[in-house]
């Protein structure tokens, strides 16, 4: 018998986040997604790592930065997800001035990275990673969803792209 293997399909635009165990602060400290997205309007994005270049120098600072400009267009909740654990999320918030700002949640395992169909296997950075991606979710409905191509850089998933969509 020969192996087939089912690739699970990537999120889409009307579809419920994925309900994951992540941690926040501390490794053992695990939160749900769906009750931390649950009534809100919330910002999420995601990184292939903390302190990597184009995630600490680009991507998180413009969301740091937008924090206020997303409040306005009633945004409740910005929230950073990566394949690291909650002590790494948790400097790098420190490091950032985003305490306070945005939830970073850990992916330690990758489980929400490959819920949502944005996994990246054996790459420079380790087994698992997260594609960057940026999305809206509107009380656990995405609502807008931007995802950067394989390899690619930073483009439709940075702050102010997202932002001019709202």
């Amino acid at each position: 018998g020969s192996c087939v293997f089912l690739r699970q399909m990537v999120i889409a635009v009307g579809d419920t986040f994925p309900d994951v165990a992540v941690s926040e602060g501390t490794p053992r400290n695990f939160v749900r997604t769906a009750d931390v997205l649950a009534g809100k309007r919330a910002i999420v994005f995601g990184v292939p790592g903390a302190f990597t270049p184009g995630c600490h120098k680009t991507h998180l600072p413009g969301y740091v930065q937008d924090f206020e400009k997303y409040r306005e267009k009633g945004i409740d909740l910005i929230v950073c997800v990566a394949v690291n654990d909650a002590y790494v999320m948790a400097a790098w918030s420190e490091a950032s001035q985003a305490t306070g700002k945005i939830r970073m949640l850990a992916d330690a395992q990758g489980d929400l990275a490959k819920a949502l169909g944005l996994e990246m296997v054996g790459g420079a950075l380790g087994p698992i990673r997260c594609k960057r991606f940026s999305m809206v979710v509107d009380n656990g409905k995405i609502t807008h969803l931007n995802i950067e191509p394989e390899g690619g850089g930073l483009t439709c998933s940075l702050s102010n792209v997202l932002l001019a969509s709202l």
